[in-house]
């Protein structure tokens, strides 16, 4: 039967191609270091689309002084009066960087517009300046992608649930999280008009299909490196030095200092 894109990814297909795919970022990883390129992925979705997990699988495997994530929290009094675009740039990547933005200045456009947290003027004038911003980081050579996880309401309505149930990640929801099932035609809206004002070729969005998390981690990072013209770049060569020879160190006896309880010794 031919594969209608919602099916479920196996587990074993996932995890072989997931674990290729995290391979080849490393070669990106590696590229962007040595060509001094600045990469910014932008990360945006419904409440409970999978952005989180897909960063995570981009990043299990990078060095985190080469690839940050960035997650702001709501801004600050001093940061309402600035420029909007103002938080983010000191965020922005410098030669051999990566940044993972789980969320960004489409924040404005989403949550701020539905709930209200901002102005309708102050919602126009993001609309007009952001292709303006995005085209000014893309002229200075900053390699920007956009991805919007699409989800549907009877899926992420089932993802509240689990999490609601579930104590481990019960801390991921919030009651934003919740008035989100019932303002479901006002995201959709919301999004809607973002895509028409921000859609530019210079940052085009790419939508990830999210009903499958596996499915959509695996199409989204694929995505990423088609996208960028990396190549391998081969590995200064390593050795392993010979160990020198004692000259007399002794270790001051264990009981001098505190120790961590051999805790794992109670399981067996």
């Amino acid at each position: 039967m031919a594969d209608t894109g919602n099916e479920k990814l196996p587990k074993k297909v996932y995890e072989r191609e997931l674990l290729r795919l995290q391979g080849q970022l490393v070669e990106l990883q590696e590229w962007v270091r040595a060509s001094g390129s600045r990469l910014v992925v932008v990360f945006e979705g419904r409440d409970a689309a999978g952005k989180g997990g897909a960063i995570k699988r981009v990043s299990e495997f990078l060095n985190p002084r080469v690839c940050k994530i960035v997650a702001l929290p709501a801004p600050t009094e001093r940061q309402r009066t600035q420029w909007y675009f103002q938080r983010y740039v000191e965020h922005l990547p410098a030669a051999g960087e990566i940044v993972l933005l789980d969320r960004s200045w489409y924040n404005r456009a989403g949550v701020e517009r539905v709930m209200g947290f901002c102005t309708p003027s102050e919602y126009e004038r993001f609309l007009r300046q952001a292709p303006v911003f995005e085209r000014l980081l893309v002229e200075d050579g900053v390699l920007l992608r956009k991805y919007w996880f699409s989800v549907s309401d009877a899926e992420q309505e089932r993802r509240f649930a689990d999490r609601l149930n579930d104590p481990m990640r019960r801390w991921k929801l919030s009651p934003m999280d919740l008035e989100s099932v019932t303002r479901w035609e006002d995201y959709s809206r919301a999004k809607d008009e973002m895509f028409a004002r921000t859609d530019i070729a210079e940052a085009p969005w790419a939508v990830v299909e999210a009903e499958d998390k596996r499915r959509a981690r695996i199409n989204m990072i694929a995505h990423l490196l088609s996208s960028v013209p990396y190549r391998h770049v081969e590995p200064p060569e390593l050795v392993l030095p010979e160990r020198p020879p004692g000259s007399g160190y002794q270790r001051p006896p264990r009981d001098m200092f505190t120790q961590v309880p051999d805790h794992a010794a109670t399981l067996v």
